[in-house]
């Protein structure tokens, strides 16, 4: 009953975030709620059983995608307009979009969701645990990214470098009427310029 009432709850919060993120005027409003998009469908895959890939999904989703988007967006400083004008511009080929991906869900739910033919008694299962070596799905998955995907890895991470420090340059200013310190002309003094008296006004 908890685990319905759960389904529910993420599959209408996740529906009706989905809808805000296309909906809402400021951009900077339409990334939390895409963040409370991939909240929500984290949450099914928790409903699921798969904690690793639901966990997974909330770090790389939220914490970096999501975070990279709302950089750009504050970034760019994108001006709020009035999108209703565009509405019923982009309508005809948006619900023609819409329509095919529902088609398409609807053509693959309904090729698996078939009765099967075989009744429990006579499919007999194997289970491959007592015959294989236990192993994670943390320990699989660093297995193969650290031994045949390293050099991949380690190219992501520079290039996820990179533009990490292109985007502090490009959002750095300097406001002149802020103080700064200039060490070359701090070293280059001498001690009769560096003290001095000042004459004080009785």
């Amino acid at each position: 009953m908890f685990e319905n009432l759960f389904f529910y709850s993420f599959t209408g919060l996740a529906l009706l975030s989905a809808t805000m993120v296309i909906s809402v005027k400021n951009p900077v409003h339409s990334v939390l709620f895409l963040i409370l998009t991939f909240i929500s469908s984290a949450g099914l895959l928790f409903l699921l059983e798969i904690e690793f890939i639901s966990l997974i999904f909330i770090v790389v989703y939220v914490g970096a995608i999501a975070v990279l988007f709302l950089f750009v967006v504050m970034m760019l400083d994108i001006k709020i307009t009035d999108s209703n004008r565009f509405f019923f511009k982009y309508f005809p080929i948006g619900s023609f979009l819409g329509f095919a991906f529902l088609a398409e869900v609807l053509l693959i739910l309904g090729e698996n969701l078939e009765t099967n033919p075989y009744t429990l008694e006579e499919v007999s299962y194997l289970s491959w645990i007592l015959h294989l070596d236990f192993v994670t799905n943390v320990g699989v998955i660093g297995q193969v990214l650290y031994t045949y995907y390293f050099l991949y890895f380690l190219i992501a991470g520079i290039i996820l470098l990179i533009a990490m420090i292109g985007a502090i340059v490009l959002t750095l200013t300097f406001n002149r009427k802020s103080r700064t310190q200039t060490i070359s002309r701090q070293t280059a003094r001498s001690l009769d310029k560096a003290i001095f008296m000042a004459a004080k006004n009785r």
